[in-house]
């Protein structure tokens, strides 16, 4: 006997941080299957060229110039999804910006940014995605790492951002199941993105780019696949959590 499974055609998905990258990777993954993406993001050329990929799938994408650091904009970006769409099925909470270095000589206006883009940004976007997501037994995504559940010397504050978007996953998780609304926490070790360039210390990006090199990483494509996978199950069923690693990654 075949055992049932779900699908993302025909519903309504809202990627923030989809301009590059595993944001991106998702957008065209779910997109390709028949969903209706709205993707979120402040780089207009980048979501200009990423609706061109797009073209042909058997999906839509629309672009959503969105600032996940400035609340009105998450909200009103919410609602022009639920007016295009007519509803939202999932949010994907993708943005986020790693600005590793050494703590006592930081520049703490990166603390700050990744404070409010990987944590604070996702709180506030699931803020005000939920009722709707209530409204449609939805699922949220939300991006974290693997430096969620380890942290190492050099990256200490954009770990404590992901361990605190691990915590209030969680607690979401709690809170929510009993409304309908599933939430997945990504975990991925060393994917080939942008991240890395924005690093500013030179010794910590030097030895990211070494750390990379030493691996098979990971693809953004693998890490959409897994998205794909979580959201695309049936409504009874709630993959809550995918850790995923290089095959080469020890910690």
């Amino acid at each position: 006997m075949t055992r049932p499974t779900g699908s993302v055609e025909d519903k309504s998905i809202l990627v923030i941080g989809a301009s590059s990258g595993i944001g991106a990777a998702i957008t065209l993954e779910l997109a390709g299957a028949g969903a209706r993406v709205a993707a979120g993001a402040r780089r207009r050329d980048r979501l200009s060229a990423l609706v061109e990929q797009a073209n042909g799938l058997s999906g839509e994408v629309a672009p959503l110039e969105l600032d996940v650091t400035d609340e009105a904009s998450i909200r009103s970006g919410v609602r022009w999804v639920v007016e295009r769409f007519g509803r939202l099925d999932v949010l994907i909470n993708n943005a986020g910006v790693m600005l590793s270095g050494p703590i006592l000589e930081a520049d703490t206006t990166e603390w700050t940014r990744m404070i409010s883009t990987n944590l604070l940004g996702t709180m506030l976007a699931t803020h005000a995605a939920l009722p709707y997501l209530i409204d449609s037994n939805g699922t949220i995504v939300q991006t974290s790492s693997t430096s969620g559940r380890v942290a190492s010397a050099g990256g200490g504050v954009y770990a404590a951002t992901k361990h605190g978007v691990n915590a209030f996953s969680e607690s979401l998780r709690q809170e929510v199941t009993g409304k309908g609304v599933r939430v997945v926490l990504i975990e991925p070790g060393f994917v080939e993105t942008e991240l890395t360039s924005h690093i500013a210390d030179p010794e910590t990006r030097a030895m990211a780019a070494h750390l990379a090199s030493s691996m098979r990483v990971l693809q953004p494509h693998d890490v959409a696949a897994a998205v794909h996978f979580a959201i695309a199950q049936p409504e009874h069923v709630a993959v809550n959590e995918i850790l995923l690693r290089p095959t080469d990654q020890v910690r």
